[in-house]
């Protein structure tokens, strides 16, 4: 199963960068930020604060973690 990676751009601190997932990632983050009533955006910019490394890797490790917890 081979799924296609979406680039997207997103605002951070006031700057734009992009961000290249998996289209499942985009729809679970896209799910998390509903369920927490917040934007993309701001979701993702929680995660770059704490982040270590690459950005796209650290969304998907959040959205799996996230989804580990239910």
């Amino acid at each position: 199963m081979t799924e296609a990676i979406k680039k997207r751009s997103v605002n951070i601190a006031g700057h734009r960068t992009s961000v290249s997932i998996e289209a499942p990632f985009w729809d679970a983050l896209r799910d998390i930020a509903e369920r927490r009533e917040t934007s993309v955006n701001a979701l993702i910019t929680s995660i770059d604060t704490g982040r270590a490394g690459n950005l796209s890797s650290a969304v998907r490790v959040f959205v799996l973690r996230e989804l580990q917890k239910n």
